[in-house]
Order: structure tokens, then C-alpha cells, then sequence
């Protein structure tokens, strides 16, 4: 496997330095025949572009400058939207400085080395992006530390030929050894600048698939030269800004005397302009904090992160917010915090129960100087009488419209107390426990107010199930501090009518349809509809193995005059390359990863998709309007490329901060995974024939050893936690595909458990679309346990083998043969494949 490994880096490796020069001549193909009238704002290099003042061509641009309407569109609409991601932990009223003074002081990794996104799959192939040194240029800004950005990237490039060499050593070649790895950011002595009138530090820090972050100084921490900067210029400069153009926290601690502090986050095209604007005042951040962010050694202490083996989710239930809030922890940032250059007051106004829903309207007025959008959430204390409860969880959430100085608006907000009913392990049962539900609306966890009781008088049971994803062999972590008595002396209570609440029970008897077309199959096509359309070399390995669609990941086999149902990555965007040529084989990426060597004399062709912000940073903006419209731009370009799954959104959970793949995830609370990944199914399934595939289901929280790894949790805490998103979703949004993690959990691959894709997923949860692997190759080492195999995925009800082999094929018809799999388990999920394919040829 080795040899293998180094043929597949070997391969990667020479076509990125051989490669041919790209033409010049620019063909977009699928390009939208009737494009909008909309006004332009966006312009490319520069140079403002028109499609009115283009001459006609056939699709064709002359200059790969010329920039497409829906192009233009999507930026846009995304550029209305990206300060609302953005959070403003600290703020002494030095910003916004106006437009009068073009000078600026840019220091920092970021300025230069912007980040527009993580890396892997979650990477995106827009057409250009501009760093903040050149945001700011353009925006009429003299740099004026040129001398030291120039010695950086000197001191950087370095350090990076030195870091790659040291990591090939190291890793003896494997190219899945090198998968995600990070240079930390580099110590260094540079001369700068201590003392003037406006300076802004950007401190960049990028993560990716196939790797996890670590507690070290240039990660997690920041390093000595950073330190140092930061606070100088924080004492000498009368303006400055420290921006963080991170997928996920860094230890601020130590910073005291930095004013302020912004949360850029990475946020796609025009991650770069919107700091511009933010700084000037043209905008204004918005966002709150979707994961708490405080010092490293605050966090709860995940054991053994990053085991090769197994992985003990101890913590229970007490995730994040859950665990900081239950213990009374003194956290730096907490979840739902963010600021704004204005300030808001909230009033709770009325507050009712209709049934079993709860529902509360709070007046929300802005009572600063500058415009700005609040946020409002609202949390719910349950009574623990028979089972430990954390303090509070996050329920529902609001944002109002953009509202001047002394304006105000109201809010409403409601919640259904069975949806967040608890579960007992015991009786295998979500249910109300007896006592009083404290509903309580703030802007962030710990600044809430109660605005209603509801009393339960007697143990509800809401829904009845099975226990079924094992039993780890530990207890989980139940908090020992006691919760402190506080006064609700005219807070409204309400009873809670029993009644109102039915009882349901899963029977686990779904029947699954088999299409007649199907059973005239023969085996061989049957079993080609539940394996990927592979092609031999690693193109497959890396997600790169569609022939329909230039640097798409992959696609459905073409079997009975079928066409294949094409799969593009996520979840920033639609992923597919940039530059690409044409044969008879089909379409074929160049400078890609597992991307061969380009033909002479071949026309080379461009296509290019929008970057939108990672999950965490829409996230961010509690804005479900926003997450929508972000799945709008991705629908709209996959009908112009005519891909019609998209591997995407991600939402697990942000577990650890540690998790190299948490900037594609939203949040460490699951309602609010489930909404924002609810929302940005909404805007791409509303197009034609373009379709999600929500992942990774479930417990994809590391990516050490992320094949072979087992995710060990309570049989409670994966309910309630790890698959609460994936349900709200499912219920919500109606996604058509779901992919399952290349994790075990409690020692039985995610992909392979029938408990989990039949029982819970189909079962409980009602889900009834496609159920796919995640991109599964054969790897050697010496793991505790095995990998997965195509036959036990079809006898969980699993549907597609992802990217597929002939070994895979091979395998389920082995298993036809020897009665380790029958006909009818193959012909169930050969139907759901075979249905899809013939819904998208209508």
C-alpha cells in the first residue's frame, strides 16, 4: 500500500510542476443563455465588466478577466451579507475610521496570505481573490509597510520549503500521511513600525480534511513574534485592530490591551473587501458566535483526541456552551456573544402557550450611534428531576432588520417543547421530566433574561424507540456543581396540558419499494448501480472521479441507458476546477490533484464557481435568510454545470477546536446545525433537478486516522448531540442524499450499521433519499479495526459505494454468489439509485 501511496503523491506532485500553460482564450461552457439585467458592482482586475458590451460568442469570452453575469450576481449577493459573519469581540469606539485617511499600516501573515477557506474538499475554484493588501489598494489605501510584508514572505517561503521537505521525510512518501498537514506560522524578527495613526494585525490561521489542528504556538496559540506585535502596536498605534482571519478559535489570552478585536473569519470571494468596508464603516459586523471561544485550557478535556483508535466522547451531552454554562465556567468569549458599533437594549413585551408551543415577543431598540442588526436566542432550562440536564440549550433564534439610532423592532419567537424532549437510556424514550422549564431570550448565553415557566405535573413520554448504536464502556460526565437559585418572582407560568403532547412509538417496519426496471436488471448491472462509476489510477482516491463534469468527484455507473447522476464536493461552493480540456473519454481536470498530464494541442476550457463563506461563518450570522440565499448561488451553478448532487453541507459538531474540518461545520450546537443546514438545502433544492447531500452522519469529529477511528458515545449523547442536526434537517429540509463518516462508532462503521441508516435515519427520522459512503479507499496499516466493504453498506441499506472499484464490484457480486448478500438487499438499493437517475432525466 505504501508503493501505492507514492505512486498516487508522485502522480500529484509532477502535474502540478509539468503541467501545460494554460491558452489564453477563455470557453465557458453551460453558460446561462438569458442573464439577468442586474446592476454591476463587482468588477475583476480592476477592470470594470458589462456582459451588455460584450460581443456575441457563443459562451465564449476572450480574456479570462471577462467575468460571467451570474458571476457578478452571486458576488454580489454575497457582498450585501458578509459583515453579518463577521464578529466584533471587542470594540473601544476607534472604529469605523471613515474615508479621510488612505494611509494604513497592514501587518500580519493575512495580509498577503488571506484566507478564503479551508483546504480538501471544502476548497472552492472561483475565478480570483484578492488579499487584503490588494482589498485595500484598490480601495485607494497607501500601504505603508511594504519593506516588512516583502521580508515576511521571504521569511515564509522559507520556512515552507523547509516544512514540506521535513514532512516527505517523514512521512516516507504517503501521500494520505501528508493529506491536511499545516505549517504552524513561523517565528521571526522583522523591523516594524511601533508607533502612528491607523495599523490592523491579520493573524491567518487554515485547516483542512485529513488533519487535525494542534495546541501549539502558530495554531492554536499565538506564536512569540505575533504576541509581541500585537500588543506594541496596541500601545503605540491611536487606532488598531486585531482581525482574525480564522476557521476557528485561537487563545486570545493574554491580550488585555487589544481594544479591538474582530472575527473576520474566511468568508469565500470577498473575504478581503468586506474587511475594507468594515474598517471604513461602509459595514458593520453583525454576527454573534456560533462555538464558545476562550482560552485552550478552559476547554473540557477530550482524553484521547486524536487516538488512532478509539475516541471516548466522555463529556456526554455537555458540549461547549452546555458544559461552560452548566459548570459556571469564566470563558473569554462565550457562545452566542458578539458586539456591533452600536448597542442594543431588549425588552420581553408578552410571552404565551398555545398547546405545547412557546412563544415570546421581545422589543429590540438600538440604542447607539451607528446602525447595526441584533440577535436575539432563546435557551430552555429543563428540571433534570430524573436524568442531569445542562443549563440551558439553545431552542430558536432571531435577527432583526438593519436598524438606525433610536429605532426599534419586534421579534417573535417560539419553540415546541417536544422537540427538544431529552432521552433516557434507560427506558429508551425522548421524554418531558417532571418540573418547571425556564424559557429565557438574551443576545448571548450568558446574558439572558427569563421570560416564561412552563410546568410540566407529570413525566411526558414523547416519542418510544430502541436503544441501537451500542454501549461504550464508560458513564459520562455528569457536572457536580449545583445549579444556583434564582429569583423568578414575576416571571409568567404557564401549565403545560398533557394532552397536548402524543405519544409516538417506532416499529422499525419500513418497507422498501424495489423498482420492476430494476428486477430486469441483470446482477452485474445491478450491482454497477450501487458502486460509483470508478476508472482506474487516483483519481478516484481523491475525489476527482467524474468524467461528466471536469473535477467533479464522482458519479453514478452508466447502466441501462442511465445517465449518471454527477457529484460535485462542497461545502464553501461548488467545487470543480478551473481549467479543463475535452476528449473522447469525457471531461478531465488540469493542476488538480490526481490530475494527469494535459495532451498537447488540446483546447483548454475554463469554468468558474463562487466561493460563499465556510459553515462556521454563516453560521455566524444567524441569519437564515442568508444561509438560503448562500444555497440559492449554489442550485443556481449547478444547473449551469449540470451536476445535480452536492456533496454538501456539513454539519457536525464542533466537538473539540481541535477538529482540522470545523470550519465546513457550523456550530458545537446541533439546533443550530440543523437549521443553517435546513435553510441552505432550502436554496439549492428549489432549483431543477440540484440536490444536497447533508454530511458526514455521524460523529465525524476528528480527522486522525479518520478511516479507522470510533467515535465511542452514549447511546444519549449521539441522540441528542451528534444526530440532532441530521434530524432536524431531515425533517425540515427533505435533503435528497446523506452521507455517512468514514468513522466507527462504538466499533461499527457508520456506513455499515443498519441501526443507524435504517433504524434511526429511514425509520425514526422518515428519511427516504439516497444514503452514500463517504469517498472509501482500500489503506494498510496496522489499525485496530477494518475498513468498510461494499456489501455490508447494501445490507444497511446503504445505496451507493463511494468512489467505487472493480474490487468493490467484485465484491458484491461475490457476495450474490456465496449468500452473503441476497438479491432482494441489492435490488432495494439499486432502486433508490435507478429512481433517482430516471427523476433527473424528466
Amino acid at each position: 500500500m505504501k508503493f501505492y501511496n507514492i505512486i498516487v503523491l508522485a502522480l500529484v506532485l509532477i502535474n502540478l510542476v509539468f503541467a501545460n500553460p494554460i491558452k489564453k482564450k477563455c470557453i465557458v461552457r453551460n453558460r446561462p443563455s438569458n442573464p439577468s439585467n442586474g446592476s454591476i458592482e463587482y468588477t475583476d482586475n480592476n477592470t470594470p465588466t458589462d456582459p451588455a458590451n460584450e460581443a456575441p460568442n457563443n459562451g465564449a469570452s476572450d480574456t479570462t478577466t471577462d467575468m460571467n453575469q451570474y458571476e457578478i450576481e452571486h458576488i454580489n449577493t454575497l457582498d450585501k451579507y458578509l459583515a453579518e459573519c463577521t464578529v466584533l469581540l471587542r470594540r473601544n469606539g476607534d472604529f469605523p475610521i471613515g474615508k479621510k485617511n488612505k494611509k494604513i499600516y497592514l501587518y500580519g501573515n493575512g495580509v498577503r496570505k488571506t484566507i478564503k477557506g479551508g483546504t480538501g474538499s471544502g476548497d472552492v475554484n472561483s475565478r480570483s481573490f484578492d488579499t487584503i493588501e490588494q482589498a485595500f489598494t484598490k480601495a485607494g489605501y497607501e500601504i505603508l509597510t511594504k519593506d516588512y510584508l516583502d521580508e515576511y514572505d521571504k521569511i515564509y517561503e522559507k520556512a515552507q520549503t523547509e516544512f514540506n521537505n521535513n514532512l516527505w521525510k517523514n512521512s516516507s512518501g504517503n501521500f494520505f500521511a501528508m493529506m491536511g498537514a499545516i505549517m504552524p506560522e513561523p517565528d521571526y524578527d522583522i523591523p516594524y513600525e511601533k508607533e502612528g495613526d491607523v495599523a490592523v494585525f491579520v493573524l491567518s490561521r487554515v485547516s483542512g480534511e485529513g488533519s487535525d489542528r494542534k495546541p501549539i504556538k502558530g495554531d492554536v496559540y499565538l506564536t512569540d513574534t505575533e504576541r509581541k506585535m500585537v500588543l506594541d502596536l496596541a500601545k503605540g498605534f491611536k487606532k488598531f485592530m486585531l482581525v482574525l482571519n480564522t476557521g476557528g478559535p485561537v487563545d486570545l489570552s493574554g491580550l488585555e490591551d487589544v481594544k479591538n478585536i474582530l472575527v473576520l473569519s474566511q468568508l469565500g470571494v470577498n473575504t478581503s473587501k468586506t474587511l475594507v468596508d468594515i474598517i471604513t464603516g461602509d459595514k458593520y459586523p453583525s454576527g454573534k458566535l456560533a462555538t464558545t471561544w476562550t482560552k485552550y485550557e478552559d476547554y473540557p478535556t477530550n482524553e484521547n483526541f486524536g487516538d488512532n483508535d478509539d475516541t471516548d466522547y466522555k463529556e456526554g451531552v455537555y458540549v461547549g456552551y452546555r458544559y461552560f454554562d452548566s459548570v459556571n465556567a469564566d470563558v473569554m468569549y462565550p457562545f452566542g456573544f458578539g458586539l456591533g458599533y452600536t448597542d442594543f437594549e431588549f425588552d420581553v413585551k408578552s410571552a404565551k402557550l398555545v398547546g405545547e408551543k412557546f412563544e415570546v415577543s421581545v422589543s429590540v431598540k438600538n440604542i447607539g450611534k451607528f446602525k447595526g442588526k441584533e440577535v436575539l436566542e432563546l435557551y430552555l432550562s429543563k428540571p433534570g428531576t430524573t436524568i442531569d440536564e445542562p443549563y440551558q440549550i439553545l431552542v430558536n433564534f432571531a435577527k432583526t432588520k438593519e436598524l438606525k439610532p433610536n429605532k426599534k423592532q419586534t421579534l417573535k419567537l417560539s419553540f415546541k417543547l417536544s422537540d427538544f424532549a431529552s432521552y433516557d437510556e434507560k427506558t429508551a424514550t425522548y421524554i418531558l421530566d417532571k418540573g418547571k422549564y425556564v424559557v429565557r431570550v438574551g443576545n448571548s448565553s450568558r446574558n439572558t433574561k427569563p421570560c416564561g415557566i412552563i410546568k410540566v405535573a407529570s413525566k411526558i413520554n414523547v416519542r418510544k424507540v430502541a436503544n441501537k448504536l451500542g454501549k461504550p464502556e464508560f458513564k459520562d460526565f455528569v457536572p457536580e456543581t449545583k445549579r444556583k437559585q434564582e429569583k423568578l418572582n414575576g416571571v409568567k407560568e404557564f401549565t403545560l396540558k398533557t394532552s397536548s403532547i402524543k405519544q409516538e412509538t417506532i416499529n422499525y417496519d419500513k418497507k422498501y419499494e424495489i423498482s420492476e426496471e430494476v428486477k430486469a436488471l441483470s446482477n452485474e448491472e445491478k450491482a454497477k448501480l450501487v458502486i460509483g462509476a470508478y476508472k482506474d489510477g487516483n483519481e478516484s482516491v481523491i475525489g476527482n472521479a467524474s468524467i461528466t463534469a471536469a473535477g467533479a468527484a464522482g458519479e453514478t455507473a452508466r447502466v441501462a441507458d442511465l445517465k449518471p447522476v454527477v457529484m460535485a464536493d462542497g461545502p464553501a461552493g461548488l467545487r470543480l476546477s478551473k481549467d479543463y480540456y475535452i476528449d473522447e473519454s469525457g471531461a478531465h481536470g488540469i493542476g488538480g490533484y490526481g490530475q494527469t498530464e494535459t495532451p498537447k494541442d488540446v483546447e483548454i476550457l475554463h469554468q468558474y464557481t463562487t466561493a460563499i463563506p465556510i459553515g462556521t461563518a454563516i453560521a455566524q450570522s444567524w441569519n437564515r435568510q442568508f444561509a438560503e440565499l448562500c444555497g440559492d448561488i449554489v442550485g443556481s451553478e449547478m444547473e449551469i454545470f449540470k451536476i445535480q448532487l452536492w456533496l454538501a453541507p456539513a454539519l457536525n459538531i464542533h466537538r473539540s477546536i481541535l477538529c482540522g474540518r470545523n470550519f465546513e461545520y457550523y456550530s458545537e450546537d446541533p439546533f443550530i446545525s440543523g437549521a443553517f443546514a435546513s435553510s441552505i438545502t432550502q436554496g439549492v433544492q428549489k432549483h431543477n433537478n440540484t440536490y444536497v447531500t447533508i454530511k458526514h452522519f455521524a460523529a465525524n469529529n476528528q480527522e486522525t486516522n479518520r478511516y479507522f477511528s470510533s467515535s465511542n458515545a452514549s447511546e444519549r449523547a449521539l441522540r441528542e448531540i451528534y444526530l440532532k442536526g441530521f434530524e432536524i434537517a431531515v425533517k425540515e429540509a427533505n435533503p435528497k442524499a446523506i452521507m455517512t463518516s468514514y468513522n466507527l462508532i462504538n466499533g461499527i462503521h457508520t456506513s455499515e450499521s443498519k441501526e443507524l441508516t435504517s433504524d434511526i435515519l429511514r425509520n425514526e427520522f422518515g428519511f427516504d433519499g439516497i444514503v452514500m459512503t463517504d469517498w472509501v479507499i482500500k489503506m494498510g496499516g496496522n489499525n485496530k479495526y477494518s475498513g468498510p466493504i461494499a456489501t455490508n453498506v447494501v445490507k444497511a441499506t446503504g445505496d451507493i459505494y463511494m468512489p467505487g472499484s472493480k474490487s468493490d464490484y467484485e465484491n458484491i457480486l461475490e457476495s450474490l454468489d456465496n449468500g452473503d448478500l441476497s438479491v432482494e438487499e441489492l435490488e432495494i438499493s439499486a432502486s433508490r439509485i435507478y429512481n433517482l437517475a430516471k427523476e433527473l432525466e424528466i
